[in-house]
């Protein structure tokens, strides 16, 4: 697991600052060629060159970045075979990993974690945060989800659903329920009240790979493995009474690993972006389930995580590339441009 500082401002064309805090080895300055096809809105299949100078520092991790979040809009956490988690407007984050352990850090305290939360009998994989930041739920390949006492590192409710692997986490903002995907294709969301099953969404074909939840807690979108073509979508659901699903987003070819809600600032429409086995993040009007934009990150193996940097910004980790530094750019409509990789 590493800690790493990025920076990213404005500048005049065709430079970019980057700032860590780690040693990142030897800069190269690249030109890259990316030649991909598109679906527009109104299903005629372009094909854009893309080609642009970025940052290429030698790779933080030695091995596949599994997951990457940003604690803030400097700083980010990176796991090889780690889960982490960030609490909210803290310096505070939690990383689980195959040792069966969840540990607590702190930024700036001791190289040391401040907690160790045992509990689970098989890997964790699945971090969240209330937000609060006074409970912290995990789960785990043991089919249990546990919820924690911040504060005291004590667990307080245990629940356990038979097949229900645990692969990925989400609080919801505001709301005393958790969202969670599974190995046995669906999406429940649990009353942190008791930690019982609230609502099961419809199953999906594939297996339910992550989950996000929108700022204003209305809605959700997981996403499915896949190979092909088939399954390999992402799906929003409603939140509220209803809880139906809404859209949904095709056109990765391999297992979408990660999605998120990007900022509203970003643009007139709602958007969501996707990141697949596939070297693909794709950009989504959210409304319509229209792909935007595509960006291939050709090289960097499958796409593992993705998470929101700033208000411009996207970190991405892969299995062959490290993470890669993304930025919206609007002058020339909507795009998505790599800047660095490290």
């Amino acid at each position: 697991m590493l800690l790493l500082r990025y920076q990213l401002k404005q500048a005049p064309p065709q430079k970019v600052w980057c700032r860590f805090c780690a040693v990142m080895g030897k800069l190269q300055s690249k030109l890259k060629h990316s030649t991909y096809k598109y679906s527009r809105p109104d299903e005629i299949i372009e094909e854009r060159i893309q080609t642009k100078a970025f940052q290429e520092y030698s790779p933080a991790h030695m091995d596949t970045v599994s997951v990457v979040a940003a604690l803030n809009s400097d700083v980010c956490v990176s796991g090889g075979k780690d889960k982490v988690t960030c609490i909210p407007n803290s310096n505070q984050f939690f990383s689980a990993s195959r040792d069966r352990m969840v540990m607590m850090w702190d930024l700036h305290g001791s190289s040391q974690p401040r907690q160790q939360l045992c509990g689970h009998a098989m890997v964790v994989t699945g971090l969240a945060v209330s937000p609060d930041s006074s409970q912290l739920c995990t789960g785990s390949r043991d089919n249990t989800l546990l919820l924690w006492d911040v504060v005291t590192g004590q667990s307080v409710e245990r629940a356990s659903v038979s097949r229900n692997v645990v692969t990925h986490l989400c609080w919801v903002p505001r709301e005393p329920y958790i969202l969670q995907t599974s190995e046995d294709k669906t999406l429940r969301l649990w009353d942190s009240r008791g930690l019982q099953v609230a609502h099961m969404f419809p199953a999906k074909q594939y297996i339910q790979t992550y989950c996000e939840v929108s700022v204003d807690g209305h809605k959700c979108v997981s996403c499915s493995n896949g190979f092909g073509g088939e399954g390999c979508e992402a799906t929003l659901w409603d939140l509220r009474q209803t809880r139906n699903r809404i859209c949904e987003y095709k056109g990765h070819f391999q297992t979408v690993a990660s999605c998120v809600f990007l900022p509203r600032a970003l643009a007139l429409m709602p958007l969501i972006a996707t990141s697949s086995h596939d070297c693909k993040v794709k950009i989504w009007n959210q409304d319509t389930g229209a792909c935007l934009f595509t960006l291939s990150l050709d090289g960097s193996g499958p796409l593992t995580s993705l998470a929101v940097g700033d208000a411009i910004s996207l970190l991405c980790a892969s299995f062959n590339r490290g993470i890669h530094l993304l930025r919206m750019d609007h002058s020339r409509g909507l795009e998505l441009q790599e800047v660095a990789a490290f």
